[in-house]
């Protein structure tokens, strides 16, 4: 990817301490772009940051409506305004069979994995639109698509957020405004704290290729998706699964 490729851009990435979401903005900002990690954790946000050259770290709570808002006019005064957001703030919750799930951990994961993504493509959709220019990348999962048993709340979760973007891309489509997500077999990363050895060996049975995914590769896909030259895709949700994706 050449080197200047987000140039003058600057992305929001929910989630950016950490996983996914710092792989995100590695690549972002080797690009040449500004990167903004909103993360609940604001100190892992303040030490990823420190390796990032211009990066800003910024506590956000993604389930909150002020706190999303609070977290875009940081950014918009430290930064810029941003030209692309990536959705990456996620949680497993816990593996449990249905009957069995606690209403209380269901309502947590949607809260975080979908009412975040819908409040942070919110608050930066306008802003955008107002410019003629934007790139949102939602991370799903392939989950999301299959459903993994003993994990009900994520996988409804996931869907919600690929059903989400299909709707917001469509209803930007004519704004300059592309909305994208990424739909990722299990990715090795810190959440595998959250789930049980069966669960980790279950979702990795499923995958042709016999490994788990690198954050790295979920970042280049991303980073291609808000740039540029991503210019005829909105409202999709691109797999990335080790040949697991059957649709």
């Amino acid at each position: 990817m050449q080197s200047d490729l987000f140039k003058g851009r600057t992305a929001a990435i929910t989630g950016g301490a950490r996983g996914i979401g710092l792989a995100c903005a590695v690549k972002i900002a080797s690009g040449g772009g500004r990167v903004a990690l909103w993360d609940r954790d604001l100190d892992r946000a303040k030490q990823s940051a420190a390796a990032l050259p211009g990066a800003l770290a910024v506590q956000v709570d993604v389930t909150s409506e002020a706190s999303v808002a609070e977290a875009l006019a940081r950014t918009e005064k430290d930064l810029a305004a941003p030209d692309i957001l990536v959705a990456s703030a996620g949680i497993t919750g816990p593996n449990a069979t249905v009957v069995d799930y606690s209403v209380d951990a269901w309502k947590q994961v949607l809260d975080i994995n979908l009412t975040g993504v819908f409040l942070c493509n919110r608050a930066v959709t306008p802003g955008m639109v107002k410019r003629g220019w934007g790139r949102i990348v939602n991370i799903a999962s392939v989950a999301g698509k299959e459903g993994n048993p003993n994990a009900s709340a994520y996988s409804a979760s996931k869907a919600g957020v690929i059903g989400f973007t299909k709707s917001l891309g469509k209803e930007l489509a004519t704004s300059g405004v592309l909305v994208n997500c990424v739909a990722p077999a299990v990715v090795k990363t810190e959440l595998f704290s959250q789930m049980t050895e069966q669960h980790i060996q279950f979702m990795l049975s499923k995958i042709p290729m016999n490994r788990f995914g690198q954050v790295e590769e979920v970042a280049e896909m991303v980073a291609w998706l808000a740039s540029p030259l991503c210019t005829f895709a909105t409202g999709a949700a691109f797999d990335l699964s080790g040949g697991r994706a059957t649709y």
